[in-house]
C-alpha cells in the first residue's frame, strides 16, 4: 500500500458475507412473517422465478427483491431494525473474518471503506453495526415516509454498473478526493456483475 488514501470498497454477498442472504431471509421470515407478508413473497418469487428463467439470475434477484421490500409496508424503522438484527445474528457465522481484518488494516492505513453493494442498507447498516465496523455505506435504500414507516418501495438496486456509478458520484461529492488525479481505488469482489467495478477500480 502506497502513503496515498485510498478508497476501499468491499461487496457484501459472497465477499464479506459467505453464506447466501436469500436464505437467511427465508430462515428468519419463517418465524417473523404473517401469511399475508408470505402471500406477497410467494407472488413475488413465483414471478421472479419465470422471469428469471428468461432474463437470468440477475433479474430473478431483483423482482425477489422487490416483493420481499413490499413484505416491510407499514413497518416502522424500528420493527425493521428487530427483524434485521435476526438477520445479522443469523448470518453472523458466515462472516468473512480474513476480510473484517483487512478491512480494519485499510483504515489503520487512513484509506476510506465504503461498503458496496445491492443489498438493502438497514440490514448492512446492523451488520456493520455488529461487526463494530465503522465503514461508509452504499446499497440499496429502503424508503420510508416522514413518519419513519415503510413504504414499502425501495431504490435503485446497487448493482453492476449502477457500483461503478455510485462510486463516481461519491467521489465527486467528497472534497478530500474530488479532482484527485492519482487516487488509489480498490474492490473487494466476487460475482460476475461486479466486472465493471473491478474493471473501473486500480487494484481488483
Amino acid at each position: 500500500m502506497g502513503d496515498e488514501m485510498a478508497i476501499v470498497t468491499v461487496d457484501f454477498d459472497g465477499t464479506l458475507y459467505q453464506g447466501n442472504s436469500f436464505k437467511i431471509m427465508f430462515q428468519v421470515g419463517k418465524k417473523k412473517f404473517t401469511w399475508k407478508q408470505w402471500l406477497i413473497v410467494s407472488a413475488g418469487l413465483i414471478k421472479a422465478c419465470t422471469i428469471g428463467l428468461i432474463k437470468g439470475k440477475q433479474a430473478f434477484k431483483h423482482l425477489f427483491f422487490i416483493s420481499f421490500a413490499k413484505t416491510f409496508k407499514g413497518q416502522t424503522k424500528q420493527q425493521l431494525d428487530e427483524f434485521f438484527l435476526e438477520l445479522v445474528n443469523v448470518g453472523m457465522k458466515d462472516v468473512n473474518m480474513k476480510l473484517v481484518g483487512k478491512i480494519k488494516e485499510h483504515q489503520q492505513n487512513g484509506d476510506t471503506v465504503i461498503l458496496l453493494s445491492g443489498a438493502l442498507k438497514p440490514f448492512l447498516e446492523m451488520f456493520a453495526k455488529q461487526l463494530h465496523l465503522h465503514v461508509h455505506i452504499i446499497s440499496t435504500e429502503l424508503e420510508l415516509n416522514e413518519e419513519s414507516v415503510c413504504t414499502g418501495k425501495i431504490g435503485s438496486i446497487i448493482n453492476g454498473e449502477e457500483k461503478v456509478r455510485k462510486v463516481q458520484e461519491w467521489i465527486e461529492k467528497d472534497e478530500k478526493y474530488k479532482g484527485n488525479t492519482s487516487l488509489e481505488i480498490w474492490a473487494y469482489a466476487d460475482s460476475e456483475s461486479d466486472i465493471p467495478l473491478l474493471n473501473f477500480v486500480n487494484i481488483p
